[in-house]
């Protein structure tokens, strides 16, 4: 990453002053406030971004210094200032311009003073931001209602709240060479691999680009590799007692500010197949759950090719099953009546999206009267091909991880496809070629498909059942965790 030489900070507050106002750009943009003002006699000035600085802070800074008389900053003036005549907690210096530009920018107030050559940085920095709350895609019936919201600050201390462990670490680091986004890798010091942490920070050092304008999501893009695979390999979440319960199993959580989606990693193909529900019942409860959840994963990836492979090759129809089927073929063939409603569904998840929450009921009735109902009187679609996509779709939306179910549902496309154009053979090479590409991929060093390949029975019956918290005192032994007992 390209990095700017350094600018010393020059005793002469003059020059000083003449090199901030033109990088910073005072008089073109309105929100860049240069304050220049006089105590003890001495030239000062105050830089911030409108928005950015606690008002009632700066008054109080600025009514102290006020008070000051000229024989207090007689000698040794940095030290008595910090030390002792500016009475804030979050306070350092630096004796480069630009890293004193860097800091205004993300939010600090820089303050300049003549004979000092030295910048005085003041974290006296708020964001507008939101009140935590419980995020859309992870809601439970019951537990915490909080959830991670686009101030980094906010994030890691909704984190520190639920671990009071003395090793937790927050590391600081920056990434873009314009945006110098603020990131924060998050692991527990005495569990995580030192290995794996070192890799994930020298992988966020060599980023190379302008901006991340996406947040976490550009973070994923340049992280994790393995571009054109569907299958995310990091899960997201938003809501900090998943990534707690994360950091105490050995895993890295990357927080991006500007966004209430905090990176776990690494991960395999099941985590993003477990949800906090299951952990807020009884084991049993939380295990019949986990069962469902599966058979709906599963069925949305292989009823609909399984039931077209039936349909048009009814030979191996069971004895029993003979009403599988549809009664009478619509005006199109099969193959395009599943391409055209797979492409409708998503056609009504956009404009879902983009529906304000008063017309979405509106939406609704569109989706399901106008266009659902009235296609297969017409004799365009068929009752069985709108049934089967709407469990595939109940399966999709059951899926706990977004990123996981826009996968399956190319992957039941693909397999749509492969079994239209080759009958079994499509929908058996298919199915293994899916697994294939499962089985060779690794997230940072973790295969993907892991406690299944390789086989590892204890850690995979955990993966296909939900145990009582005292039974699981072992952490997972494939994050090579320092402590692996819990």
């Amino acid at each position: 990453m390209e990095r700017i030489s350094k600018k010393p900070v020059s005793e002469n507050i003059h020059e000083n002053t003449g090199f901030l106002k033109e990088a910073l750009g005072v008089e073109k943009s309105f929100d860049v406030i240069q304050l220049e003002v006089n105590y003890t006699e001495r030239e000062m000035a105050f830089y911030f971004i409108d928005g950015f600085v606690k008002d009632d802070i700066l008054l109080l800074l600025m009514r102290e210094l006020s008070r000051l008389k000229p024989e207090q900053l007689e000698t040794d003036i940095l030290s008595k200032l910090v030390k002792k005549y500016i009475p804030y907690v979050e306070i350092d210096t630096t004796d480069d311009l630009n890293e004193a530009i860097n800091s205004v920018l993300s939010g600090q107030t820089a303050l300049i003073a003549d004979g000092i050559d030295r910048a005085i940085l003041i974290d006296a920095r708020t964001y507008p931001a939101r009140t935590p709350q419980e995020p859309d895609t992870e809601r439970v019936v019951r537990g915490s209602r909080d959830g991670f919201v686009e101030t980094l600050v906010f994030n890691t201390a909704l984190i520190r709240r639920r671990i009071r462990e003395r090793t937790l670490r927050m590391e600081f680091l920056q990434a873009g060479r314009r945006s110098k986004t603020d990131i924060v890798i998050c692991y527990i010091e005495d569990i995580a691999d030192t290995e794996r942490v070192k890799q994930l920070k020298d992988h966020i050092s060599k980023i190379d680009t302008d901006g991340l304008t996406m947040a976490e999501k550009s973070i994923e893009e340049f992280l994790s590799g393995r571009h054109w695979s569907p299958f995310p390999m990091v899960r997201y979440t938003e809501r900090p007692d998943v990534a707690a319960s994360h950091l105490y199993e050995g895993h890295i959580c990357i927080i991006v500010d500007g966004s209430p989606s905090v990176i776990v990693t690494p991960v395999t193909y099941w985590h993003h197949l477990q949800h906090a529900e299951e952990y807020r019942n009884k084991p049993i409860i939380g295990a019949y759950l986990r069962f469902v959840r599966f058979i709906a994963v599963w069925a949305s990836i292989f009823l609909l090719p399984l039931w077209y492979l039936l349909v048009i090759d009814p030979s191996y129809i069971p004895q029993g099953l003979s009403f599988i089927g549809p009664d009478k073929n619509g005006a199109i063939p099969l193959i395009l009546q599943f391409l055209i409603v797979e492409i409708g569904i998503d056609m009504i998840r956009m404009a879902a999206i983009h529906t304000p929450s008063a017309l979405a009921t509106a939406l609704g009735l569109i989706a399901a009267l106008m266009i659902g109902q009235i296609a297969v009187e017409v004799g365009l679609l068929t009752n069985e091909v709108i049934l089967y996509l709407s469990i595939a779709a109940l399966g999709t939306f059951a899926t706990p991880s977004y990123e996981m179910s826009l996968a399956n549902r190319l992957m039941r496309i693909t397999l749509l496809i492969l079994t239209a154009l080759f009958h079994i053979y499509g929908l058996i090479i298919g199915t293994v070629v899916i697994l294939l590409l499962l089985a060779g991929q690794k997230s940072f060093g973790v295969p993907y498909l892991w406690p299944f390949i390789p086989f590892d029975w204890q850690a995979f019956k955990d993966v296909l059942i939900r145990f009582p918290m005292p039974l699981r005192n072992r952490r997972p032994v494939i994050l090579h965790p320092k402590d692996p007992d819990r």
